[in-house]
């Protein structure tokens, strides 16, 4: 049990920060802060980093969790036995999809059904868009376990993962996350700027051999994408092409001078 005089946890200077503490322990964590200067520095660091990202992001801090990364759908994924009646249902969905598109192709309709690269894209932007805006958990591997990450997410998407080096443009290195993928699964990749700005590299399996790279712009945030062999990458950010495109033009070196890039 907490009490007033309990010590103080990096956990509650984190809730401090986001004004989750409870009450009863305000006063004895903004003594303790007052006694303590260094940690206090930290602090002060952490709150003007979440009031930085919030200026930035507070727009779609509120926008719903995407169908395709709630936790629920996760689990569903990840459950090997499957009952009857979803196996029935998927299969139902499947011949609609088949139908569908085959009803389509015959009316000779332009509109196409979405490319390797657009789902690819979509699902990066969904993912950036929900994690560029946590303070305490943008990713689950933090940057300082780099090795870590790498192996983990190399075994897990089954190809080897390169992490970038970004910090000369600017940017340092948050952390990864695995992710379900339009393919399998996928990894992200978080960097953050000096003034609290957020870039991610998301790494997926691809179904189609396109090449050229590809901008996507929407509201606050822009996406450059592009496949090599199986593998599609999509570097997202804010809406401003000329520095995402630095940012994409240094992955992509290091992706190729690196071999890592799957082919």
């Amino acid at each position: 049990m907490t009490t007033q005089d309990s010590p103080v946890t990096e956990d509650e200077l984190h809730a401090y920060v986001d004004g989750e503490l409870p009450a009863d322990r305000v006063e004895a964590v903004s003594s303790w802060l007052a006694a303590h200067p260094e940690q206090a520095a930290t602090v002060a660091a952490w709150r003007a980093q979440a009031e930085a990202i919030a200026a930035r992001y507070g727009a779609v801090a509120g926008e719903p969790v995407p169908e395709r990364l709630k936790l629920s759908r996760i689990m569903r994924q990840n459950r090997s036995n499957r009952s009857l009646a979803a196996l029935a249902a998927a299969a139902a969905i499947a011949a609609f999809v088949v139908g569908g598109a085959a009803g389509w192709m015959a009316r000779g309709a332009s509109a196409a059904a979405p490319t390797s690269a657009g789902s690819i894209t979509a699902d990066a932007l969904e993912a950036h868009k929900l994690y560029v805006v946590e303070v305490r958990h943008p990713v689950e591997v933090p940057g300082n376990e780099r090795a870590h990450m790498t192996a983990w997410l190399s075994k897990r998407l089954g190809y080897a993962q390169r992490i970038p080096e970004l910090q000369s443009i600017g940017l340092k290195l948050v952390g990864g996350r695995l992710l379900p993928g339009p393919n399998g699964a996928a990894a992200m990749y978080m960097y953050e700027g000096a003034s609290g700005e957020r870039f991610t590299l998301y790494c997926a399996k691809a179904t189609s051999p396109e090449s050229a790279l590809r901008f996507k712009t929407g509201k606050h945030f822009a996406a450059f994408t592009w496949i090599d062999g199986h593998a599609g990458y999509v570097v997202s950010g804010p809406d401003n092409r000329a520095r995402l495109e630095k940012i994409t033009k240094t992955i992509y070196e290091q992706l190729d001078k690196s071999g890592t890039r799957k082919s």
